[in-house]
């Protein structure tokens, strides 16, 4: 069974390494692109006019294709995981800047008004209580971006092998060997499924009072 998991030489790396360089190449974008949303959004909610911009330009941005977005930054950031990372980033906010507007915009305004006349600020307001009432939405978005990043890693595999499991699909049509084929397309998919799941685990754990069937 050990053999089925064995690498070529020249991808240097474990099948264990390669599943942790998976994660780390697909997750630590969308974590940027959490942190760069967070502000984008909460100028979207400040200044309604905003949106509609904002969602045309990520909207674009989505639009370009992966490998032509890679080509573009191999000049910056060279054969590099940055050249896989960045577009990553960039793609997450198409779905997290919605997600986050309207899971604040769904926050009552007799909970802003009660937090307002409790002495709240404006970004005391946005961190204590719409941010932990919008979490079911933020979640949401969190689940689609992450998905949809773990898949795109792989085309990685283009520029330098910076695909992680996505160089086994390289490497096993050129060494003719279908377990890596396998190895690749199963690998991703189970590392989805389990990073979706930890994400609804997330989401139970940070909004106890949602009902059961709600975190259904």
């Amino acid at each position: 069974m050990s053999e089925f998991f064995d690498m070529p030489s020249d991808l240097q790396n474990s099948y264990l390494g390669l599943v942790v360089l998976h994660l780390r190449e697909a997750l630590l974008p969308v974590l940027a692109g959490l942190l760069i949303a967070l502000p984008i959004a909460q100028l979207c909610i400040r200044l309604r006019w905003l949106y509609a911009p904002v969602l045309w330009v990520t909207t674009v941005l989505y639009a370009i294709p992966s490998l032509a977005f890679f080509v573009i930054l191999i000049d910056y950031t060279g054969l590099s995981e940055l050249t896989v990372m960045i577009p990553l980033a960039v793609y997450s906010l198409v779905v997290l800047v919605p997600a986050i507007v309207d899971g604040v915009r769904s926050v009552p305004q007799e909970t802003l008004a009660a937090a307002t006349a409790m002495g709240f600020g404006p970004v005391r307001r946005y961190l204590q209580v719409q941010l932990p009432i919008a979490t079911p939405a933020i979640i949401a978005g969190l689940r689609v971006a992450a998905v949809s990043s773990i898949s795109l890693v792989s085309v990685g595999m283009l520029i330098g092998n910076q695909g992680a499991l996505g160089n086994l699909l390289n490497s096993g049509m050129i060494y003719n060997q279908p377990r890596l084929v396998w190895l690749s397309v199963l690998g991703t998919a189970v590392l989805a499924i389990l990073v979706d799941a930890a994400l609804i685990v997330i989401r139970m754990l940070l909004t106890p009072w949602m009902p059961r069937e709600a975190t259904r």
